[in-house]
């Protein structure tokens, strides 16, 4: 979809009678053929298609596209250029590399799932956002990027192994960085991002729904405590952690005294960095959200619009999903 949305002509192959479609908006901005691997001609219409491709991109277990008989030496021996992108949870190698998986197991075993989630809890899956789109999707796409500059130098493609459980150990990187000075703990509940700080979590308002405050700086504190009108002297040094239990208690008690979306007027015009809490719902109404066209409507489906926003080259707007499936003769002809 992200290379869709950057305005790559994307086919994806599947077999028949696999569902996908209208009703999977992921699948917008591109075509759909349907060819079963094990039929002869199909096959060989699957394999002209990739030799007139710029990247391939596969998701299976190691070795399946081998055993397809679309590997990654027999389609770089007919088309060098080929940058042949294999995603995977676990890898191309390692003990695990033929285990199946999901987001779950991946960012379980790099460490971040452990992170996250209060303190005597069991830790929380974040949705699957950091391992499969985070952690997989992003560097994938980066990869094939990279790819293609590199073959303007040197002509030829290459084969990139891209593993969810790379990815999500890279977007850690700075998490790894505090643990060196002692800035980061494995004890879950206890770091500044986990929203044990009491600067750095939500709160609870009058009316059942949540503020989000990222105080993290001393004058965003500062300018917090003076919209709540609360002594600092009473809270005492804003990263004294023995201080923070006392500190969250204050500031509980001081949210609960409006709604959120009086709060949210109120830090308005103010860089405390208090912002509201929002349902999928409401961020698709939000006002600053709207101005910058975060969310669009593709097919009468309100989704998030592409990104990141082009100077010279804005892409016009992605179309839906394939309303049917396209002849590989057809797609190889275009």
């Amino acid at each position: 979809m992200v290379l869709a949305d950057l305005g790559a002509d994307v086919v994806r192959v599947q077999r028949p009678g696999q569902a996908g479609g209208r009703s999977n908006p992921q699948l917008r901005g591109r075509r759909i053929v349907e060819a079963d691997l094990k039929n002869p001609t199909e096959h060989a219409g699957v394999k002209r298609l990739i030799d007139r491709a710029d990247v391939l991109i596969e998701g299976f277990r190691p070795g399946v596209t081998e055993r397809l008989g679309l590997g990654p030496d027999v389609c770089l021996a007919t088309n060098p250029a080929l940058v042949y992108l294999r995603m995977t949870g676990w890898g191309q190698t390692g003990p695990r590399a033929q285990q199946a998986g999901h987001d779950i197991n991946y960012i379980g075993l790099t460490g971040l799932l452990h992170a996250i989630g209060p303190a005597a809890h069991p830790p929380v899956p974040p949705l699957n956002l950091i391992g499969d789109y985070g952690g997989g999707s992003m560097p994938a796409v980066i990869g094939v990027l990279a790819a293609l500059i590199e073959r303007h130098a040197s002509g030829r493609g290459q084969v990139i192994d891209a593993a969810i459980v790379d990815g999500a150990a890279q977007l850690s990187q700075a998490i790894w960085s505090m643990r060196v000075d002692g800035r980061w703990s494995d004890e879950r509940g206890t770091n500044i991002f986990d929203g044990s700080a009491p600067f750095y979590r939500t709160y609870r308002c009058a009316d059942g729904r949540y503020v989000a405050v990222g105080a993290l700086e001393p004058e965003f504190f500062a300018a917090m405590l003076a919209v709540l009108d609360i002594d600092p002297e009473v809270l005492g040094p804003q990263r004294d952690t023995s201080r923070w239990p006392a500190m969250h208690s204050v500031l509980s008690e001081a949210f609960a005294q409006r709604s959120r979306d009086e709060w949210s007027e109120v830090f308005a015009s103010t860089d405390a960095c208090v912002t509201p809490v929002l349902s999928m719902t409401e961020a698709a109404c939000d006002e600053h959200l709207s101005d910058r066209g975060v969310f669009i409507e593709v097919d009468g489906v309100t989704q998030p619009a592409p990104a990141p926003h082009f100077s010279r080259t804005p892409r016009p707007p992605p179309s839906g999903p394939p309303r049917h499936r396209e002849a590989l003769d057809a797609v190889w002809q275009d």
